[in-house]
């Protein structure tokens, strides 16, 4: 039997500000196999660690992500004071503790990410370290057509049949399903061609349930309850 792996969702988003330093450490600590992240590029072409085309929700300022440059992103604070980091500050960070599952929240983040990740690998890091996955599946499939070798996700809250198919079209390692599209048997016969990483599952008795399905990974934002 494979050991069930926990991912913390935009790191420990339970207790830590989403998507930060503070959130990914946190993470770390609570024993995470991987963290789970977003990535957009700031105006001058910096991979941004956020989930929101916007600032608004997460700092209180106004601003459009793609428009401003990393260091006025820089200026400005999530929570209590964090920076809105980089990925290369999360892979310093992160340093082989975990995995990183990166997903791509604008296809035009595909090659930046590449090229990053990349960089690190010249530095001893391993390909299975990453994870790439979207929502964009047209970026995953570019992802595939540039580097053969690094794992990709597909990520899906609607149609799990579509997901497996395009999964397999790119040589997908893993499907992401929202938790409430699994059922003990889909997540069977998903098993013959993928790991099943699903998201996001917060409560005790959605945790046991989809654990009983058999799942590979479950994406939370409480990692100690896995």
């Amino acid at each position: 039997m494979n050991k069930l792996l926990k991912i913390g969702h935009r790191g420990a988003k339970g207790y830590c500000p989403e998507n930060t330093l503070e959130a990914f450490e946190q993470a770390v600590l609570m024993g995470c196999d991987g963290i789970e992240l977003d990535v957009h590029l700031s105006a001058d072409g910096e991979i941004i660690v956020i989930h929101d085309h916007s600032t608004d929700r997460v700092t209180g300022q106004n601003g459009i992500v793609s428009e401003l440059t990393a260091s006025e992103l820089k200026k400005m604070t999530i929570g209590d004071g964090h920076e809105i980091p980089l990925l290369s500050e999360v892979f310093d960070l992160v340093n082989h503790r975990a995995f990183i599952n990166i997903e791509l929240k604008v296809g035009e983040a595909a090659e930046p990410v590449l090229r990053l990740i990349e960089q690190y690998a010249a530095k001893g890091w391993q390909f299975p370290e990453f994870l790439i996955s979207s929502f964009d599946w047209p970026a995953l499939q570019h992802v595939r057509e540039l580097h053969p070798d690094i794992p990709l996700g597909v990520l899906t809250e609607t149609d799990l049949e579509l997901a497996a198919a395009f999964g397999k079209t790119v040589h997908a390692e893993t499907i992401h399903p929202h938790f409430h599209l699994l059922t003990k048997e889909n997540t069977i016969a998903l098993q013959q061609h993928f790991k099943i990483f699903t998201w996001t599952v917060n409560e005790p008795e959605d945790i046991a349930k989809i654990k009983q399905f058999g799942v590979n990974a479950i994406i939370t934002d409480y990692p100690d309850r896995i």
